[in-house]
């Protein structure tokens, strides 16, 4: 599994209290809670959105961009029933969503097509599903079918993917950063390897399953 690199340096990194020192020409002051949750959350959202977006820079505008929505809405975001994890989980995939249309804004269907496309991340998480399940790919003759089942599962199922196998991020801390239960986790990561499973026509085996 991949290490955080050098997005874990505090330099890499967007610095929303900096950012968010007035909103709307409003002096605000970053509560305390909102704070918290950036000091726990921002390294994994940055490195998530970089992977998918394949660009760093656009990665922190994206956080930035989601941090400014959470301060301009974090008394109703601590009332959300599925959770302020959850929440900014599904707000920072929107923003992603929107930062990959960006350069497409006179062409819709390019627009589109941009968006669904998950190549550079896909194979992230491929070259280190390879690297993890080394014996039970090997006789693989090229990763390009695991690039293309990787991009096809369905959304959850890739997220947890990238997130675990790309990302090195254990069921635990998958479960944190995307507002769900690691049972959730699990089911979703399992299922996703049934899924690449069947399309290659191999054996995954369960031989990593319980590796965190």
């Amino acid at each position: 599994m991949t290490s955080t690199e050098d997005s874990d340096r505090p330099d890499t990194l967007p610095a929303p209290i900096e950012d968010l020192s007035a909103l709307h020409g409003v002096p605000y002051e970053m509560p305390s809670a909102l704070d918290a949750f950036y000091r726990i959350y921002v390294r994994a959202q940055v490195r998530y959105a970089g992977t998918i977006l394949g660009d760093k820079e656009a990665a922190k505008t994206v956080v930035r961009r989601l941090y400014h929505h959470l301060a301009m809405n974090w008394a109703a975001v601590q009332l959300e029933e599925c959770g302020a994890e959850a929440y900014a989980w599904r707000n920072l995939k929107r923003l992603v969503d929107d930062q990959a249309r960006e350069p497409f804004a006179e062409d819709p269907l390019a627009a589109v097509l941009a968006a669904r496309d998950r190549t550079h991340a896909a194979h992230e998480a491929a070259r280190e599903m390879l690297r993890a399940m080394r014996s039970r790919m090997a006789d693989l003759d090229s990763p390009a079918g695991l690039y293309t089942a990787m991009s096809s599962l369905p959304e959850r199922q890739f997220d947890v993917i990238v997130l675990h196998y790309a990302l090195g991020y254990c069921s635990q801390q998958v479960a944190h950063i995307m507002g769900i239960h690691p049972s959730t986790v699990r089911t979703h990561r399992r299922l996703a390897r049934e899924r690449i499973a069947a399309r290659l026509g191999i054996d995954l085996g369960d031989d990593d399953e319980e590796k965190e």
